[in-house]
């Protein structure tokens, strides 16, 4: 693949030093919760970095409730669609979604391949991103024409590409998994780790860890393959709270009337979960491999 060629992608991502590609072999693993966590974790990994999330899950766009930004529209510049900051006038945290250009956020989207082909592209090509020390790019579970949409617009930046897999322990999950490693060695897209989701639930009263799902199988999966385990993440039912919160237009009040210079709301508040501290340990791994 070269890296020299000029396209609209590669003069759009010229200033994006690392692009994260977010897999999954299979559903309900928790990807885009780990994409969140990767994002915020990234931010805050140094007081001016920039971080810029993309969901190409288009038929499934989770990113802007999870980032708290539902209801918020995209604008256009005449440099391109403005993508929506999720910490507001620090614009540090720039989001893109096909969530932002639904009427209703409950309408589906109907897309044959040639659609979403096209939507990606718009995505990389006409979005000012500007300068981002990272882009973090969630993608749908599986293989499927995202993923080879993806990676065929951001040929020219091959160099700068890089992917975490995402997992839960039991066996199912793994088996799908090993399709979506296989796919990142077809395409030659390097992985720096794999993150072993929902590896036990610590009761929220005792603190005892039960493992709803076993444990240990993405770690085992990782020495087996030669890859880096990043580590692992429970359930932990604060995160799921913060996450699945539908009041953004509150939160966007809190930080306006409060000292509007703090980092933003969701960032706080996922500071005091049990999972920010081990996601730190996650990203550290993930850094020294960049």
């Amino acid at each position: 693949m070269s890296t020299t060629e000029d396209t609209p992608v590669s003069r759009r991502l010229r200033a994006v030093k690392h692009i994260i590609i977010v897999l999954s072999g299979k559903g309900g693993v928790g990807k885009s919760s780990v994409t969140t966590q990767l994002a915020l974790s990234l931010y805050a990994s140094s007081p001016t970095a920039k971080v810029g999330v993309l969901d190409v899950d288009l038929t499934g766009p989770s990113m802007p409730r999870m980032l708290g930004m539902d209801g918020h529209g995209v604008h256009q510049s005449t440099d391109g669609w403005v993508p929506v900051y999720a910490d507001g006038s620090e614009a540090r945290l720039a989001c893109m979604s096909v969530g932002f250009l639904l009427k209703n956020k409950g309408d589906s989207v109907v897309w044959r391949g040639p659609k979403k082909n096209g939507m990606i592209r718009q995505f990389l090509s006409d979005v000012r991103w500007g300068e981002l020390d990272y882009l973090v790019i969630d993608t749908p579970p599986g293989t499927s024409d995202e993923h080879l949409s993806l990676l065929e617009h951001m040929a020219p930046v091959h160099s700068r590409l890089s992917s975490v897999i995402v997992t839960t322990p039991q066996a199912v999950a793994l088996m799908d998994v090993m399709k979506c490693l296989s796919f990142t060695r077809a395409v030659n897209l390097p992985v720096l780790g794999i993150i072993e989701n929902m590896s036990g639930y610590v009761c929220p009263c005792c603190g005892e860890i039960s493992n709803v799902f076993s444990t240990g199988g993405g770690e085992s999966m990782a020495k087996r393959e030669n890859l880096h385990f990043l580590g692992s993440l429970p359930i932990d039912t604060e995160l799921v709270t913060l996450l699945d919160a539908s009041a953004p237009e509150e939160k966007l009040k809190t930080v306006t009337i409060s000292d509007t210079t703090q980092s933003f709301q969701l960032l706080e508040q996922y500071k005091s979960t049990s999972s920010s501290q081990i996601f730190k340990s996650i990203v550290d791994k993930i850094l020294q491999d960049l």
